[in-house]
């Protein structure tokens, strides 16, 4: 697309650069008929309550229900929520969106007593009725599933309370949503041809890229002193998060908020404390990157803007789109014919939203339903960054087309915990392939130092969200109070601790917390550290096995829910029950970090 000082109007971008919804729906009217085939389901649902004990073929019947409602209401949510993606100030699927989240506020009321009702069964009962019933033996893991959820389950009553409060826990989020991607505006900036420019978001990253010293400082404090306007809201709102995932632990006998998060992926407190601890006795390799960025970029002192600009500035590798495409259909066939064949179809049949427009979520994801194919949304700038989200992304969007493809509806749903692998896995390929066929000396140095930017950006600064999300949870269910200033007191210190002494930790960074989205999902982060290190080990054996190990892999990519995230990469290949993985990942920033410094010593 051709470039403007201004963000163009969504209308105004071309149809080859925007996502295919119409394949999900091809007009809002299909839309309202699933609205209308919900409200019935849900109705048909909330008809069986107080049944579930009395035959195996009732309970059947419910969880084939059950599989129905929550298959429309995906497709239903989905739906309504990226059409307002597209433009957060259309009315119209504003109104499509609160409508879907009451829907489903509604149907999760409806069938909020299936749960209990089933722990209600004795066992013995139970497993006669999975022996005995056709179709039943279909639902095992859910049912052992919903077992294992047993102490933490309340009456039906009391769940059906909870169901209907789930708008209201959303709240947070969603204002913060508005707040961020609708009302908040952002100056101009004058940018590297003295030309005014308005800063965005999504241009942000541009920005903090370009040599120019004096453009990233400005896009800097306009950022902050922007977010600085709205501080005590946003902190409101976040404290708000988290007091609503403290209320949901205690209210559902959790010990702690952080307890709940991993034992829906049925992981160990120690993962999430072994990933902290580990990369803290390696925060020495973090420090000793920071002195290195400061000498190469010949400043006194190195801020917080010198961060994300190259620190080999006579390269300059300007990605386009379609370039970017095509580099990542090579760099990815080591996943083999029916990998590539998936991926290509992706990129060519409407699967993803490219560039930014006005009113345009910001960021980047990938979702859809189980009826239909993966969406990706992006907002794609030219360079080398944007191109290792455009495979990260995919990573995400093929492992639910497989998921999906391979898995009936109860179990395509893939645990959160392994999210990050498939994606994290397709940069580390990226990579791979981009240094092995890099023979300019300038753009291997290049290469290695966005390499390391990724590191300390997926590894060591996602563990150090996780170290925030935990300590505010923790003060929270302390009782301590939580506000902007100690918030910002909280992320100064931790800002220290993992950057080190060659290092100013500008004032305005301490705000930073207020522009991060993924706060409002707790306990997500840690999973960017713990899949970049999966990934490094399945891609390393992808590389050096060959087909053996892409059979594994494509393997965890069907495997969706069929069993816990951890067996599912253990069965890959990896063991994310030790340190060991993450001790890998750092062996492997430490040896590119020497390439860089002996490179830099040749001169």
């Amino acid at each position: 697309m051709n470039k403007s000082k201004t963000l163009p109007k969504r209308s105004d971008v071309p149809v080859e650069y925007k996502w295919r919804l119409e394949d999900i729906y091809p007009s809002d009217s299909d839309w309202e008929k699933d609205v209308q085939k919900a409200k019935q389901l849900a109705d048909q649902l909330a008809g069986l309550k107080g049944k579930l004990g009395q035959s195996g073929n009732d309970l059947l019947a419910a969880l084939k229900l059950q599989d129905e409602l929550l298959q429309t209401l995906d497709q239903v949510f989905v739906y309504a929520r990226m059409r307002r993606d597209e433009d957060n100030a259309n009315s119209t699927y504003q109104g499509l969106t609160d409508r879907a989240t009451s829907l489903s506020t509604q149907a999760y009321g409806a069938i909020s007593y299936i749960q209990p009702e089933i722990l209600e069964i004795p066992t013995d009962e139970l497993e006669k009725w999975i022996s005995e019933v056709s179709g039943l033996a279909h639902y095992r893991i859910l049912l052992d599933e919903i077992t294992r959820f047993k102490p933490h389950t309340l009456s039906s009553e009391e769940e059906a309370l909870l169901a209907n409060m789930s708008e209201l826990a959303s709240a947070p989020n969603k204002i913060y949503g508005m707040l961020s991607n609708a009302d908040m505006k952002f100056p101009m900036i004058t940018d590297e041809n003295g030309e005014e420019v308005e800063l965005t978001k999504g241009r942000y990253t541009q920005f903090m890229e370009s040599k120019d010293r004096r453009v990233r400082k400005e896009a800097f404090d306009a950022l902050y002193e922007t977010f600085g306007k709205f501080r005590n809201t946003i902190a409101a709102s976040l404290t708000s998060a988290v007091k609503g995932d403290v209320f949901y632990a205690r209210t559902r006998k959790y010990p702690s908020a952080l307890y709940a998060a991993l034992f829906a992926d049925n992981v160990d407190l120690s993962v999430y404390d072994n990933l902290i601890a580990t990369i803290h006795e390696h925060l020495p390799l973090m420090h000793r990157y920071i002195a290195l960025r400061k000498k190469l970029l010949g400043v006194d002192e190195l801020h917080m803007y010198d961060l994300y600009v190259p620190i080999v500035p006579e390269v300059d590798m300007k990605i386009p789109y379609d370039q970017a495409v095509e580099t990542i259909k090579v760099a990815l066939k080591p996943l083999g014919e029916e990998y590539g064949r998936v991926l290509a179809e992706g990129f060519s049949k409407g699967w993803i939203d490219v560039y930014e427009n006005e009113g345009k979520t910001s960021g980047a994801y990938s979702w859809g339903a189980y009826t239909t194919h993966p969406f990706v949304l992006m907002n794609y700038q030219d360079n080398v960054n944007n191109m290792f989200t455009l495979a990260h992304e995919m990573g995400h969007a093929l492992h639910s087309y497989h998921s999906n493809h391979a898995q009936p509806y109860t179990y395509a749903d893939y645990k959160i915990f392994v999210a990050e692998v498939a994606s994290t896995l397709n940069e580390a390929l990226l990579m791979h392939h981009l240094l092995e066929t890099t023979t300019d000396k300038a753009q291997r140095m290049y290469l290695i130092n966005y390499y390391l930017e990724q590191f300390r950006g997926t590894v060591f600064r996602q563990t150090m969200f996780a170290e925030f999300e935990k300590i505010v949870h923790e003060k929270e269910e302390q009782g301590e109070p939580l506000t902007a200033d100690s918030l910002s007191e909280i992320y100064r210190e931790l800002n220290v601790a993992y950057h080190g002494p060659d290092m100013v930790v500008d004032k305005q960074v301490d705000l930073e917390w207020a522009r991060i989205p993924h706060f409002y999902r707790n306990f997500y982060v840690y999973k960017y550290a713990t899949g970049f290190s999966a990934a490094t080990s399945l891609s390393k054996q992808i590389l050096e096995e060959g087909q053996p190990a892409v059979d594994r892999y494509l393997n965890f990519l069907k495997g969706g829910s069929s069993d816990y995230p951890l067996n599912l990469l253990k069965n890959a290949g990896v063991d994310m029950t030790t340190p060991d993985p993450i001790r890998e990942g750092l062996a492997v920033f430490k040896e590119l970090l020497e390439e860089m410094e002996q490179l830099v010593s040749k001169g």
